[in-house]
């Protein structure tokens, strides 16, 4: 899907500064890493999601006549500066982790380098899209978690934060694990499964609950799950539910899939007493559908009270990543080439550890334990180091340094996370399909040990820093020039 022009989604001191860097004549190379310093949720690993609109917006980076007039009446802007952008276009390169991989804090998620007023232009963008993908993309990986094998629905776009979250948090959604999403654009834009039944409305335009539920029936004979909540569950929703499928199934139809829907209540106890009136009935592989205002530890909870629900719709909380609404990715400078072309090691300092930053141009390994195939660790170094996975391999905490680990060689194997996707201000990668990048992602979690997909206090992967990048680090916060 194409978007629109995106160029002026830029906060205003973007624009200032490139002004000020255009003045000076200082549009040095520079490379900027777009990172994130905790998990949500205190999760154990997050879903890399975003990536595909990141490349639209960069290809279609450019001012238009309407765009410059506009910042022209700001009164800010000279009338050179307003004359190189009305012919500004993205020349640089572009390095990210794939789409639907798992990722850790504090790796770069995507290296820009590129001329500064282009690097720096684009940073707004790049955290708008790739933050609230990521955000949507985990927590939906963490609800189909605690589904433990059932089916997930994405249920969330009325309640999302207007179409944009909507449709793109759909696909994340997707993405992360889900099945399906009531979403019909994302279905159309994006080529993923739309589910639905009907709402508490059908069943009340019409005299009775049976009646309603008959009429939908024969509308949708193939697809035909019930909403059975609207008056009484037990006593009139599911006994009316039962009644339907058996003219049905004496009518010679056979349903590809159906069932019932419950949206209230006690989820837990109305599902138990549900499957066993559809049992008794004869209709045993009748879906039990929920949803409710759901997320991973509600469902987490239901499943260990032995609800008898097979089907998740998950709207509201999903959608929102209601209990942590924001990713938190940030987007800081790295290194500045020279005039030999080297990249200088640049470090942001902070009296919050947290918050310095790992200098230079680096790139990152995923490093796999050979015979279980889960991941070990991460290894953030330099482009120019080179690891040989049949040596042994020394692992240290950069915040503990006493605590290490030491590879054996030939136990362990490597893989460079970050693809090249602009060179010289050319797309160079083709984004897998939305169903291609959530399997993907599937796989990518069958590395994770069990210890790290867990919902509560899970086990963190290391992501540890090479010795010449932490010496590097190192040596410029011992001699940094305030």
């Amino acid at each position: 899907m194409s978007v629109h022009n995106l160029t002026l989604l830029t906060d205003l001191y973007e624009l200032t500064m490139m002004q000020g860097y255009f003045e000076t004549q200082e549009n040095e190379t520079v490379i900027f890493d777009m990172f994130f310093r905790e998990n949500p949720n205190k999760g154990g690993y997050s879903i890399m999601a975003g990536l595909e609109q990141v490349i639209d917006y960069i290809k279609n980076l450019n001012f238009s006549y309407e765009d410059v007039d506009y910042l022209r009446s700001l009164g800010i802007f000279s009338e050179d500066f307003l004359h190189y952008l009305s012919g500004f276009h993205f020349s640089g390169d572009i390095y990210a982790i794939p789409e639907g991989s798992v990722i850790f804090p504090r790796e770069p998620l995507i290296k820009v380098i590129a001329p500064i007023m282009e690097a720096q232009l684009v940073e707004t963008a790049i955290l708008t899209i790739i933050n609230h993908q990521c955000l949507i993309a985990t927590k939906a990986s963490r609800v189909v978690h605690a589904a433990k094998g059932d089916g997930v629905m994405e249920f969330g776009l009325r309640r999302a934060q207007g179409p944009d979250a909507g449709l793109y948090g759909a696909r994340a959604a997707i993405i992360g694990g889900c099945v399906g999403t009531s979403n019909v654009l994302a279905g159309e834009v994006f080529d993923v499964p739309v589910l639905g039944t009907h709402a508490h409305s059908w069943i009340m335009s019409f005299k009775d609950e049976y009646t309603a539920f008959k009429e939908y029936a024969r509308l949708y004979p193939n697809a035909c799950t019930l909403l059975v909540d609207t008056y009484d569950t037990l006593k009139s929703g599911v006994p009316n539910a039962i009644r339907v499928f058996k003219e049905m199934r004496e009518a010679g139809i056979h349903p590809k899939s159906y069932g019932i829907r419950l949206d209230s209540g006690d989820l837990a106890y109305l599902s138990k007493k549900a499957r066993r009136m559809l049992d008794e009935a004869g209709f045993t592989d009748a879906v039990i559908a929920a949803s409710n205002d759901l997320d991973e530890l509600l469902i987490n909870d239901l499943k260990i009270q032995g609800a008898a629900i097979t089907s998740w719709g998950v709207g509201t909380n999903l959608i929102t990543s209601k209990d942590c609404p924001s990713f938190g990715g940030v987007y800081k400078l790295a290194a500045i080439q020279n005039d030999r072309g080297e990249f200088v090691p640049k470090i942001k300092i902070s009296e919050n550890v947290e918050k310095i930053t790992n200098p230079g141009n680096k790139t990152i390994y995923r490093i796999y334990d050979k015979e279980t195939g889960k991941i070990r660790a991460d290894l953030i170094c330099f482009v120019d180091e080179v690891f040989d996975p049949s040596e042994d391999l020394l692992l240290f905490d950069p915040n503990a340094t006493w605590k290490k680990t030491r590879l054996e060689g030939g136990s362990y194997t490597m893989k460079e996370l970050l693809k090249p996707i602009f060179i010289r201000g050319e797309c160079k990668y083709t984004s897998p399909t939305v169903k291609e990048i959530a399997e993907h992602c599937r796989q990518e979690k069958d590395t994770l040990w069990d210890e790290t997909k867990r919902l509560f206090n899970p086990h963190k992967v290391y992501v540890d820093l090479s010795k010449k990048l932490y010496d590097t680090k190192s040596e410029l916060l011992n001699n940094v020039n305030i």
